[in-house]
């Protein structure tokens, strides 16, 4: 404790940390130390110190996709602070550059450099703002740009590889590198950044310039799909399970009886069959205890294994 607290300051250690209280699944036992890190140099140092003295240690985002167990985590957690938000614009600011009625060049390119600490909801937000269109589909998802990148998350036909040009990593020895889209090995839910475990810190986004108008409007509409569409209303992780090659998990899910099929608090949604929610007091073994039956279900029936999208810790 008193380590962390002199690397890190100790109004951002804490100890014995719910992590029910830092996941959209509001579920999950204490970890021994959760800490917010604020600086790159401070991440590089706890490592070094954490790894000398074989203390395990975990780097977490929003808790967006994480399912952490009911035993919690021994070791420390690690998240990156309000210091690793923020983003910047690598040539000139584009300033509001379309207002309405305004002729638009949408082959004009805006680059912008960001933080991985920062919510895609808030980004999304502030590109609309400068009427930079390209990230709409990523403005809806309850994450970070760092976990994005990490596992290429994408919704409604965009993907992060498809505006990303570079990232700046970070390995497990507290070394920096700068990937290309082509090195990221950008896949369907992976990244070379999950296969070697390195951090993402920041990456740089083609943009181009549209309206502010239709900027909103798309994102609007996504918006209400959304809504329409997925059981906004309870914690989950999003989608449970990562699509199989020819089908559709919700589907298969869905078609084999499933939708409202529950494990204590755990309920697969009657909304989206490929959504688990908690409605309201669900333990992790709850969920794994109804993902498992569910894989076992639809294997049983169509032969088709499904896969877990959300990550598990702990």
């Amino acid at each position: 404790m008193d380590r962390l607290a002199e690397i890190f300051g100790k109004e951002n250690v804490l100890k014995d940390e719910p992590m029910s209280r830092h996941t959209t699944f509001r579920i999950g036992g204490a970890a021994d130390f959760f800490v917010k890190v604020q600086t790159i140099s401070q991440l590089q140092e706890a490592m070094r110190y954490l790894k000398k003295e074989q203390i395990p240690f975990y780097i977490v985002g929003n808790g967006s996709n994480l399912l952490v167990r009911d035993e919690g985590v021994r070791g420390v957690v690690l998240q990156l602070g309000e210091r690793f938000s923020g983003y910047e614009f690598l040539h000139e600011t584009p300033g509001s550059v379309a207002q309405s009625g305004t002729a638009v060049d949408k082959n004009q390119i805006v680059m912008v450099r960001a933080k991985a600490g920062s919510l895609l909801g808030r980004l999304g937000k502030e590109f609309a703002e400068y009427s930079l269109s390209g990230f709409e589909f990523a403005s809806g998802i309850p994450g970070t740009l760092g976990g994005a990148v990490y596992m290429n998350a994408g919704a409604y036909g965009g993907e992060i590889k498809d505006i990303l040009v570079r990232a700046t990593l970070m390995d497990m020895d507290g070394s920096l590198f700068e990937f290309t889209n082509q090195q990221m090995q950008f896949g369907y839910r992976k990244s070379i950044a999950a296969e070697k475990n390195y951090i993402v810190l920041e990456a740089d986004l083609a943009l181009h310039v549209s309206s502010k108008e239709e900027v909103l409007a798309k994102m609007a509409e996504l918006s209400a799909q959304r809504r329409l569409k997925q059981p906004l209303e309870y914690p989950s992780a999003g989608s449970t399970f990562k699509r199989p090659e020819g089908y559709f998990a919700g589907k298969l899910i869905s078609d084999a009886g499933l939708k409202g099929f529950s494990v204590g608090g755990a309920q697969v949604s009657e909304k989206h069959a490929g959504f688990v929610i908690n409605t309201g007091n669900a333990t992790a073994a709850d969920v794994i205890a109804l993902t498992d039956a569910v894989r076992d279900k639809v294997f049983e029936k169509y032969g088709v294994k499904l896969e877990l999208e959300i990550k598990q810790l702990g």
